[in-house]
């Protein structure tokens, strides 16, 4: 198969979806026109020009800094129909009107390239219906993309062929969406709402369906199935102000319209809910309209009542009996749900069941298998778990039985049964529908297992379902060669070796500490490269407090000064090791996970990186060299300008430490300094260890060497006497507070090199006694304890 090289793609209507989907095509270095309609005052582009300014306003952030939107060039289709031949991908995205799409794929098929693919981003129309309006010649290099909300974050792409649809341009299509936008794709079947939304949707009105029935409010519901259930934090009805009600709406009316009681047996419980219409018609359409299911009122949270048309105060919160039914294992938690006296553990009890109902009765008719519908609620809604994986985990048989049972009894939406497939054959045999040997597939009639294309091989441990036994496992694949409670070293090659953390949140504890100086030891002594990689986010938080408060109450100052004297000898060792050590980033690499990272000959980072110095958050410096960092990059960029003043190299750097600064994307990550230009940002996490494996060998055969220990410049006291004049300032007009001023003016103390002239040449370990003295002054105080038992006990700083 010849390569598909994507070097710019179309995007067309500059709506949320369209615009989002532009921006998350520059974050990843794809060049990208968006196109909307002519405008019809100033310029013509106008409409997609003020959709990419719109893109820096928006929260969560679509792009990964916020200057990067200018990078999308903003077209229309009355002067640059010509801008479509130099694409090699065109993705459809406007208005979810047959009609209005119609239209515009007869006006824009004249000026596709020949050798391109088109898309459309219907949530869920007919894909086949769609390709009517396209020549014979483009119909076979036509398919649905189903981008999720929002595009940037939300992992699934769904990807629909037409019976037209060459199998090439699917395969080509997924590979790119995969490794080029760091998708997890799901090729679901042309019905209506495809897979996703339409077991997901079906969820939400079943659950609006029950809360009527059981009569509880919204902030409730969304206290149980939220982060207790394993769900999307945000609940079902704040979700659906996120989504917007309008957009909600529609997809309910595309399940309206293309649906009947022939072709679904649930369709009476598809009526657009009272609440929902309620609100729509007063245009409270949700997060885009400032007010939806709930409304913000200063600082208080509203929610609707139906009733009374009007909003009143929400914050209302389940019995904590609820939440302990929840954490039981899933067999004991469905029983006491199912058997709860308590209207909310019935209640929770019916949404599942209704979910298992729902999935096993269409699973043949929408997917290939029951592994593309877990997925699909997985990476789409924000799910821990798909409806088959919790159905499995609880006992197959024991919980169908309960299902049908309830169905018998007319508990459920319809009477339609579980299917045969369900009681009978390899399914009962098996336990469930995830397997060794595949997912059951009820149209096959048989389990199959993951498609297999070239870029799947990238993926050296991809996310697994329930019961999908033979795929490996991070945590025992390879040879373990050192292993202890935190840390775990091996290998997958027999020349690169692995070390991953096993604390919680990836902590660096003592024993971590311990177990990869013996492993940078073991790389030079035997690999050729080393690699710092976990399976699971964040890559590390940083040191462990909890390990490190009991040593300063035994020992006091001199005790953590040990510790820090070998977490910073530790990030040299690393630094100077002989062998190239990288780092792969996911999640969030904060403090000491910060240091680690910069202190690598190199980093690999997934895009969903958060990097940053936040010690400031608990009344600490960076103590484990990340100051000594900064001073020493300002040094080097200074050198490689022709300008003789340090400080304005090191002010970024002292700013993003004295403010706990986090790069909200790798992107950003880079921009504030822990990552390098010669660092990799990789799309798709599951293909970070493979990046990372070929980026540590090619370092090693490229004769990698260690950098020579230097001296470098630092700004002295006249340096820290600037910061702390503008500190000064801040402090006056109440931007920050006294012990504010004090951590960073220590912060300050040591990138400026502390009492000495400017342009004093200083080492690296000088920096970082520095960094210990002030590191240790701190944790004495007060006020950093009560930083510290802040962040323990509720992980949110507390500003003293």
């Amino acid at each position: 198969m010849t390569r598909f090289n994507v070097k710019k793609v179309a995007v067309l209507g500059a709506g949320v979806m369209g615009a989002q989907i532009a921006a998350h095509l520059v974050n990843v270095k794809v060049p990208v026109v968006l196109f909307d309609l002519p405008a019809k005052e100033g310029s013509k582009s106008a409409i997609a020009e003020k959709a990419i300014a719109n893109l820096k306003k928006l929260k969560p952030s679509p792009i990964g800094v916020a200057e990067d939107a200018d990078l999308i060039q903003p077209a229309n289709y009355e002067e640059h129909m010509g801008l479509l031949k130099d694409c090699d991908l065109v993705i459809e995205a406007i208005a979810e009107r047959m009609d209005w799409k119609l239209d515009l794929y007869t006006k824009i098929a004249p000026h596709v390239a020949a050798h391109a693919l088109l898309a459309s981003n219907t949530s869920g129309l007919s894909i086949t219906k769609l390709s009517e309006a396209l020549p014979e010649a483009l119909r076979h290099r036509f398919c649905g993309i189903h981008f999720f909300n929002p595009p940037r974050y939300m992992p699934l792409v769904e990807l629909i062929a037409t019976p037209a649809t060459e199998a090439r341009v699917i395969d080509q299509l997924e590979a790119f969406v995969t490794s080029g936008l760091g998708k997890g794709v799901v090729r679901a079947k042309d019905t209506p709402n495809f897979i996703a939304n339409r077991i997901g949707i079906a969820g939400m009105l079943s659950t609006m369906k029950e809360v009527e029935n059981f009569g509880l409010t919204y902030d409730v519901v969304d206290d149980l199935t939220g982060k207790k259930l394993g769900r999307a934090s945000s609940g079902t009805f704040r979700t659906a102000d996120v989504v917007g009600l309008d957009t909600m709406a529609h997809v309910i009316k595309t399940l309206q319209d293309n649906l009947g009681p022939e072709t679904d047996p649930f369709y009476g419980s598809f009526g657009t809910p009272p609440v929902l219409a309620k609100l729509i018609a007063l245009g409270n359409l949700g997060q885009k309209t400032k007010a939806g299911f709930y409304k913000k009122v200063g600082r208080d949270i509203l929610r609707f009542e139906l009733e009374s048309e009007d909003y009143v105060p929400a914050g209302q919160k389940a019995d904590d009996v609820y939440g302990r039914m929840l954490k039981r294992p899933a067999a004991e938690r469905l029983k006491l749900l199912r058997n709860a006296e308590g209207a909310p553990g019935r209640f929770l009890w019916a949404i599942l069941r209704n979910s298992f109902h729902y999935a096993a009765v269409h699973l043949e008719t929408i997917a290939e298998s029951a592994r593309d519908v877990d997925l699909c609620l997985r990476w789409g809604f924000g799910m821990k778990q798909g409806p088959f994986e919790l159905w499995q985990e609880a006992g197959w048989l024991e919980v169908a039985k309960m299902v049908q049972e309830d169905i018998d009894a007319g508990k459920a939406l319809c009477s339609a049964p579980l299917p045969k497939w369900v009681f009978e054959g390899p399914v009962a045999e098996a336990g469930g529908v995830h397997t060794a040997e595949g997912s059951w597939s009820p149209a096959l009639k048989k389990f199959v297992a993951r498609r297999v294309l070239p870029v799947y091989e990238r993926q050296l441990f991809p996310e697994k379902l329930l019961g999908e036994a033979s795929l490996p496992d991070w945590q025992t694949a390879g040879t373990t060669l050192a292993e202890s409670k935190a840390l775990r070293t091996w290998t997958l090659d027999g020349k690169v070796l692995i070390a991953s953390i096993k604390n919680k949140m990836h902590a660096i504890s003592p024993e971590v500490m311990e177990g990869l100086m013996e492993a940078v030891e073991l790389a030079e002594q035997e690999y050729q490269a080393m690699v710092i990689w976990s399976g699971d986010a964040p890559f590390s938080v940083g040191a462990d407090l909890e390990a490190t408060m009991p040593a300063f109450v035994v020992g006091g100052a001199d005790a953590i000064d040990s510790i820090e004297a070998e977490l910073q000898n530790l990030m040299l060792r690393i630094r100077y090791a002989q062998v190239p050590v990288v780092s792969a980033i996911h999640g969030m690499a904060l403090g000491g996970g910060c240091e680690l990272a910069v202190y690598s000959a190199r980093r690999v980072a997934h895009m969903e990186s958060y990097i940053g110095l936040v010690e400031v958050g608990v009344g600490l410096v960076p103590g484990a060299g990340g100051l000594t960092y900064i001073a020493r990059r300002a040094a080097e960029n200074a050198a490689r300008s022709t300008g003789k003043d340090l400080l304005p190299f090191l002010t970024e750097g002292f700013t993003a430490a004295a403010m706990a600064k986090v790069g909200t994307s790798a992107i950003e990550s880079r921009k504030l300094g822990y990552l390098l230009d010669s660092d990799i940002i990789v799309p798709h996490k599951d293909e970070l260890l493979f990046v990372a494996i070929n980026e540590a060998r090619a370092m090693a055969q490229g004769g990698w060497r260690a950098p020579l220990k230097r001296l470098f410049p630092v700004v002295g006291r006249n340096g820290i006497a600037t910061i702390k004049a503008q500190l000064v300032n801040m402090e006056g007009g109440g931007f920050i507070s006294a012990y504010d001023f004090k951590v960073a003016s220590m912060i300050a103390e040591v990138v400026c090199g502390g009492d000495v002239d400017a342009g004093s040449l200083v080492s690296e370990e000088y920096l970082m006694q520095l960094e210990r003295k002030a590191f240790c002054h701190l944790i004495g105080q007060p006020k950093t304890h009560e930083r510290i038992l802040g962040m323990l006990n509720t992980g949110k700083p507390v500003r003293n």
